[in-house]
C-alpha cells in the first residue's frame, strides 16, 4: 500500500510541475531571489518583492521559489504570502521531500530549489508597482536550512 501511495504522490508532484511550467508560453517579467542570512529564516524576516506590471489585461503565473540545504528539518513548509493587489493574502503548504525523505526539486551545488505555483493565469487589478512579502509559517521561530526565497512573474501568451 505504501508503494502505491508513494507512486501516486510522485505522479501528483510531476503533474503539478508540468501544469505549472507548461500551461502557457511565458515570458519572465520579474525574477528575484533574496538571500536568507546564515541560512536561518527568522519568522519576523519578510522577504519583499517589488515589481512593476505594465499590462493589466495579460494573464500571469506567479511562482515562489525556496532554496534550502539538507539541513532543512521538515518534509513540508507553510508560507504566508501578502501583497498589495487588492490586499492579496494567501497561506500555502507545499512539500520539499517525499514520504521516504528524498528531496523534491532541483538539486545543484549543494542546494535544493523548489518551485511553487502561487497563482496561475492571474490578472493584476491595475498597472503599476506591486509588492509581495513572504513569511514562513512553521512552528520554529528560526527555520534552519533555508538559504533563499525567490519570486518570479511570468506573462502568459495565448497560443
Amino acid at each position: 500500500m505504501k508503494r502505491v501511495t508513494y507512486r501516486l504522490f510522485a505522479a501528483l508532484i510531476l503533474c503539478t510541475a508540468f501544469v505549472a511550467f507548461s500551461s502557457c508560453r511565458k515570458g519572465v517579467v520579474y525574477s528575484e531571489f533574496i538571500a536568507i542570512p546564515s541560512g536561518e529564516w527568522h519568522e519576523e524576516a519578510l522577504p519583499e518583492f517589488v515589481f512593476n506590471i505594465e499590462d493589466k489585461e495579460a494573464a500571469y503565473d506567479l511562482l515562489l521559489y525556496v532554496r534550502h540545504t539538507e539541513r532543512y528539518p521538515y518534509q513540508n513548509m507553510w508560507l504566508f504570502v501578502r501583497g498589495n493587489p487588492q490586499q492579496y493574502n494567501d497561506t500555502i503548504e507545499f512539500y520539499l521531500a517525499d514520504d521516504r525523505g528524498r528531496w523534491l526539486g532541483d538539486k545543484h551545488h549543494g542546494f535544493i530549489e523548489m518551485p511553487v505555483l502561487l497563482e496561475q493565469n492571474y490578472h493584476f487589478p491595475d498597472t503599476g508597482r506591486f509588492c509581495f512579502t513572504v513569511q514562513h509559517g512553521m512552528r520554529d521561530s528560526l527555520l534552519r536550512g533555508v538559504t533563499d526565497v525567490g519570486m518570479e512573474i511570468r506573462k502568459c501568451e495565448n497560443e
